[in-house]
């Protein structure tokens, strides 16, 4: 799909995002499907127009899994598709939960089991500078394999644009934006780059509702090191850091993270590269017209609770996700902000 036609309405965006998951599942690689199940596993209305069809796939790639492993064929898939198909054999496709979300106060909370399987990449890895070099043996988003996880690729005011799914996705219609992806930019943001996601996030804004982009530097949780923005449609309510109750949207409450809101794409910026000259990792969401930017300690310079892969854009941003029912349903809203404070930069 190379026209700019899917960004026209949020009907023609839901029904490409599930049409193109329908003809993932005839993939004969465990890859596609797990991207597949994880979507629907998210999202219910999804998973109610696939779900006869998983439980067949999931039947005929398990089947041919085990046979190749009892006749000691080889294995052609990534080791980290098989390990992941392997886990679901295991727990099996009956026992898996739909994602369950919950409130704890102003935050939101999920039981993502699915994510849980999800490899870790940079995430685990401890980090002392904003700034890497573009890895072209390491992971990123134009290996060949990622071809068939792509929704969209076309040009977006002036510029190539490449739409991946989000193949363990942690919000709503979930994907991955990766901005001109041939130039291997590493994911440290350059002015233009940051002009062009708010001005293109204002052009969407108008098609789509309630969408937005999340941002995760280097050290701020981003699992790879190639320049790509987190594109999320349909979110109601917006995300907690949004509410009108903290202090940087005007009310009375102090956010328990440094949170710097801003309405223009120059003033920002101009933060956005003090964080840098700072070497201050960062998250951001960027709105329709708004920015929020929340500086943070590096990840590794701090040890994170055990219910926590570690706190990326989206739990800055009040988003929590988990990957033990109870400490789903165990966490506090007190849980949540020890957690942000731990956070703070020095």
């Amino acid at each position: 799909m190379t026209s700019d036609s899917l960004f026209h309405s949020f009907d023609v965006f839901r029904q490409s995002f599930v049409d193109r998951l329908a003809a993932l599942l005839e993939e004969p690689q465990p890859g596609s499907f797990i991207l597949v199940l994880a979507n629907a596993i998210y999202d219910e209305h999804i998973h109610a127009l696939l779900q006869t069809r998983l439980e067949q796939r999931f039947s005929e790639l398990s089947d041919g899994l085990r046979q190749q492993l009892i006749t000691g064929q080889g294995l052609e898939a990534p080791e980290d598709d098989l390990l992941v198909f392997l886990k679901l054999m295991a727990v099996g496709l009956e026992n898996l939960q739909p994602t369950q979300f919950r409130r704890a106060g102003p935050w939101e909370l999920q039981f993502n089991p699915v994510r849980a399987f999800r490899p870790p990449r940079m995430s685990n890895t401890a980090i002392t500078g904003l700034h890497a070099p573009f890895d072209p043996q390491g992971f990123h988003f134009n290996k060949p394999f990622l071809r068939k996880e792509i929704l969209w690729e076309g040009e977006l005011l002036g510029d190539h644009c490449r739409l991946l799914y989000n193949k363990f996705p942690f919000a709503p219609l979930h994907g991955l934006l990766v901005v001109e992806p041939d130039e291997k930019h590493p994911q440290y943001l350059g002015k233009f780059a940051h002009e062009h996601a708010w001005q293109l996030l204002e052009h969407l804004g108008n098609t789509l509702p309630d969408c937005g982009f999340g941002y995760s530097a280097r050290g701020a949780y981003s699992s790879v090191n190639h320049q790509h923005l987190q594109m999320y449609v349909g979110k109601t309510g917006g995300y907690p850091v949004e509410q009108p109750l903290w202090q940087h949207n005007g009310g009375s409450e102090a956010y328990p993270l440094d949170c710097q809101v801003f309405g223009s794409v120059v003033d920002s910026w101009r933060f956005i590269d003090e964080l840098h000259g700072a070497n201050h990792s960062y998250n951001l969401l960027y709105r329709p017209g708004r920015l929020y930017v929340l500086p943070r300690a590096m990840q590794g310079s701090y040890t994170h609770a055990g219910w926590t892969g570690g706190f990326a854009w989206a739990e800055t941003a009040g988003a929590i996700t988990t990957f033990s029912e109870p400490q789903y349903r165990q966490l506090t809203a007190q849980d949540i902000v020890t957690e942000m404070e731990k956070l703070q930069c020095p």
